[in-house]
């Protein structure tokens, strides 16, 4: 099997590659910046569709590992900020792939399209411009790749792990809180979460069975304070974590709205609704079991410099 593997030089696209590669598969590799190890220099959310099957031709699959992420804070409205790197690009890419005759894909996206689906409720894509995108993401996405090319769909929650100079983006501020002198605080709730390498198993077993399916990833469920509190231990300063009272979180929320719109900004997470997510157990059964313990050492490592 060969496959193309777009976002080849994130965190989660390079342990994607070394896990295809070990297993005796083919990947070329694309990526927006030209470096050691990537093929092709190649911005996804510009690439047309034939720039796409040209990289595509000779391949059987494809793993779009890139995407818009959920931290930014664009000028409102929001949405067609997170459609352009999260919903067309993958149309265009995986039109591409029908059109070159691919035989299998995976896109990694996010958890919170499976908490979409089992919680309407929630009205998750009416109240978050990313969340609606990642939805948005796998839909149109399997519209664009026909009934002749299953389109497994990752849904990622917190991903703990390294590769070489990658880490995971919302690692940098935790870690500098973790060495600090500050007091560490968490309030109720928690979330699933997973490692790097863990997905790229998942990834390539999808498309080895030439999966389909929406599939939900997970190793454990963290509370906030036992996820805080194994950072500050991996990271040589380990000390208790006190409780964070959730009417504070949602205070702190509304404040962060009311600035973005001030500065005519929208987040792709509305601070005003976020509480409702971050205040609960975001937990997924979890469908590779494993301890994280290994994977957060290695992303908050006692010895950084």
């Amino acid at each position: 099997m060969r496959v193309l593997v777009v976002g080849a030089s994130g965190l989660i696209g390079q342990h994607v590659v070394e896990r295809l590669r070990a297993l005796g598969h083919g990947a070329t590799t694309a990526a927006r910046t030209a470096r050691d190890g990537v093929d092709h220099a190649l911005d996804a959310t510009r690439a047309s569709g034939a720039e796409f099957r040209a990289l595509m031709a000779g391949h059987d699959g494809v793993v779009f590992a890139a995407g818009a992420d959920d931290r930014e804070v664009p000028r409102g409205p929001a949405y067609p900020v997170f459609h352009r790197g999260n919903v067309a690009p993958v149309v265009r890419l995986l039109t591409a792939a029908r059109e070159e005759g691919l035989t299998r894909a995976v896109v990694l996206g996010s958890y919170y399209t499976h908490f979409h689906r089992e919680h309407p409720g929630w009205r998750l894509t009416e109240r978050h411009p990313y969340i609606r995108s990642r939805v948005e993401q796998a839909r149109l996405g399997r519209v664009a790749a026909g009934p002749d090319l299953p389109v497994a769909v990752l849904e990622l929650p917190f991903v703990f792990g390294r590769a070489r100079d990658r880490e995971p983006n919302w690692a940098g501020p935790l870690d500098r809180w973790a060495r600090s002198r500050s007091p560490l605080l968490a309030p109720p709730g928690g979330s699933a979460a997973t490692t790097a390498r863990c997905v790229a198993e998942v990834a390539v077993d999808a498309l080895e069975r030439a999966s389909g399916e929406d599939i939900p990833v997970s190793g454990e469920n963290l509370t906030w304070s036992g996820m805080i509190g194994r950072v500050a231990g991996a990271a040589g300063h380990p000390r208790p974590v006190r409780r964070l009272p959730g009417a504070v979180v949602r205070a702190a929320l509304w404040a962060t709205w009311a600035a973005h719109a001030a500065r005519g900004r929208q987040s792709g997470l509305d601070p005003r609704h976020l509480g409702d997510l971050l205040l609960r157990e975001l937990f997924i059964p979890p469908t590779r079991p494993e301890s994280l313990d290994p994977a957060i050492a290695e992303t908050f490592p006692r010895d950084r410099r």
